[in-house]
C-alpha cells in the first residue's frame, strides 16, 4: 500500500469536481468561505476547471472533461493533495474515461472525497494499492462553525493525527439551505454504536465507501476486490459502508450482491455508518436486520451507528489503511497504521 506525502505547511491544496461542481446554493458560498478558511491556514489553493462547472449530467462536466481534471490535477506537481468539491450521482461514468495507469505511474496524491467519490477512493485503494481518505469534501469546509470532524479530516492529511474517537451528537436534519449557506451542523442526536457479535479490539486493513457506488462496481472490470482481498489476507479486511439513498430493502440487497460476489471472503470485521434511511422499517426490516440478516452469518465483529457517511459529523476513514477499531465508555475509537 503506497501513502502520499502529508501536506505541508503552506502547501498547495487542489479542488476537483469529477462528480458535483460547487454551483448551486449553498455549496457556492460554503465553499469560497472554505477557500478563504484555508487561505487563512496558510495553505495555497488551486482550481480545477470543473469546479464551477454544472453542465454535465449528475456530474459538474462531460465524463471525459471531469476524467482529464482528475487525472492532471493528480499528475500536477503543484497541488500537493486533492479535495473533491462534492458528492453527486454519475462519477461512475467518469471512471470509463480514467487512464488509471497515468494515475499509477503519477507520485500518490492524498484524495479527500466522500459518498460519489467512492468511485475513486475506493479503486485507488483495490486498484492501485494507494491509500485515499473517505471524508468531507470540500464545501463542508466552510460551515460557521468549523466542527472538527473537518479538523480531523485535514489532520490525516498533514499526518498530524492518526487515532480519533467518536463524536457526542449527529445530525439528523440539518438546517443549512440556500438562504443560510453557512450554518454548521444542527447536532440533535447522541451517538451511540450498535454492536453485533463484537469482540474488543479488531485490526485489519480498512476497505469501503458508500454502499450505492460499490454495488454498482461489481462484476465491472473495475472489480479488482478478489486480487485486493488476497494481496492482504494476512491482514484481512475491515469494512466501512454507508449509504445514501437506498432504503432499508435496497441495502439488503447491496449487501447480498458484494457477499455473493466474494468481496466478504476475508472480512475482519464490518463499520456501519448510520444510513440515509435512519429509523426506517419497511416490512418488518429495520436498518440493523439489513446488515446482520446478510452479514451475521459471516461471524465477524459489526459495529452499527458509527460516525461515517452521509448523516454527519463523519470521523475520516483512512482507507488502505491498517487499522484497530474498538469501544470504549460507549464510544468508538480508530487508530490507524500506515503499514505498506
Amino acid at each position: 500500500m503506497r501513502y502520499p506525502k502529508f501536506l505541508q505547511e503552506h502547501g498547495t491544496i487542489g479542488f476537483v469536481a469529477p462528480s458535483f461542481g460547487c454551483v448551486m446554493e449553498p455549496y457556492h458560498t460554503l465553499f469560497q468561505n472554505a477557500l478563504c478558511r484555508f487561505e487563512q491556514m496558510g495553505y495555497q489553493t488551486k482550481l480545477g476547471p470543473n469546479v464551477y462547472a454544472d453542465c454535465g449530467i449528475g456530474i459538474s462536466n462531460t465524463p471525459k472533461a471531469c476524467a482529464d481534471e482528475l487525472m492532471e490535477a493528480y499528475e500536477d506537481a503543484q497541488s500537493d493533495i486533492l479535495i473533491s468539491c462534492g458528492g453527486g450521482e454519475l462519477m461512475c461514468e467518469v471512471l470509463s474515461e480514467l487512464d488509471f495507469s497515468r494515475i499509477k505511474n503519477a507520485e500518490p496524491k492524498w484524495y479527500l472525497g466522500y459518498s460519489d467519490n467512492t468511485n475513486f477512493t475506493f479503486l485507488s485503494t483495490t486498484m492501485l494499492d494507494t491509500a485515499a481518505v473517505y471524508g468531507p469534501c470540500a464545501s463542508e469546509f466552510g460551515q460557521e462553525p468549523l466542527h472538527d470532524a473537518m479538523r480531523n479530516a485535514l489532520a490525516v492529511m498533514t499526518g498530524k493525527q492518526l487515532h480519533f474517537k467518536g463524536y457526542d451528537k449527529w445530525e439528523l436534519e440539518q438546517l443549512k439551505d440556500a438562504q443560510h449557506p453557512l450554518v454548521g451542523y444542527h447536532l440533535t442526536e447522541e451517538s451511540r454504536p450498535v454492536l453485533y457479535q463484537y469482540h474488543n479490539p479488531v485490526s485489519g486493513r480498512l476497505a469501503g465507501g458508500c454502499l450505492d457506488c460499490l454495488a454498482n462496481l461489481v462484476g465491472t472490470r473495475f472489480d479488482c476486490v478478489a486480487e485486493f482481498n488476497e494481496r492482504y489476507r494476512e491482514d484481512g479486511i475491515i469494512w466501512f459502508l454507508e449509504s445514501c439513498d437506498l432504503n432499508v430493502m435496497s441495502i439488503r440487497r447491496a449487501l447480498w450482491n458484494l457477499k455473493e460476489a466474494g468481496w466478504f471472503s476475508n472480512a475482519k470485521a464490518f463499520l456501519i455508518g448510520r444510513p440515509g434511511c435512519y429509523g426506517q422499517e419497511m416490512m418488518g426490516l429495520d436498518q440493523y436486520s439489513a446488515v446482520t440478516g446478510i452479514l451475521g452469518d459471516l461471524n465477524v465483529p459489526i459495529l452499527m451507528d458509527l460516525d461515517i457517511g452521509h448523516l454527519p459529523p463523519q470521523i475520516p476513514m483512512l482507507s488502505g489503511a491498517c487499522a484497530t477499531v474498538s469501544i470504549t465508555d460507549g464510544k468508538f475509537e480508530i487508530q490507524y497504521t500506515l503499514k505498506p
